[in-house]
């Protein structure tokens, strides 16, 4: 697989879904990806969850991208919205 990164992706064990937040590449060639879910019912946000390369599936649907030319590097605060 390429980079997951702003594609909705589905568990292929849990089912749990979400969109790639984040990527870990490590010195071995493993790879894993974050999940992070939508809102529940209540207004609450679950936490990402890593999973492994091979267990994600790619769900149809257009990549998120977001905009951060005017403030990035870590030391900064991300954007308001």
């Amino acid at each position: 697989m390429s980079n997951l990164n702003g594609l909705k992706v589905k568990d292929r064990i849990t089912g749990f879904t979400g969109i790639v937040t984040g990527t870990a590449d490590y010195l071995s060639g493993y790879k894993q990806y974050q999940v992070s879910p939508a809102m529940d019912k209540d207004g609450k946000v679950p936490d990402p969850i890593w999973y492994d390369e091979q267990r994600l599936e790619v769900l149809e649907g257009e990549r998120i991208f977001l905009d951060n030319g005017k403030t990035p590097g870590c030391d900064r605060a991300p954007p308001k919205r």
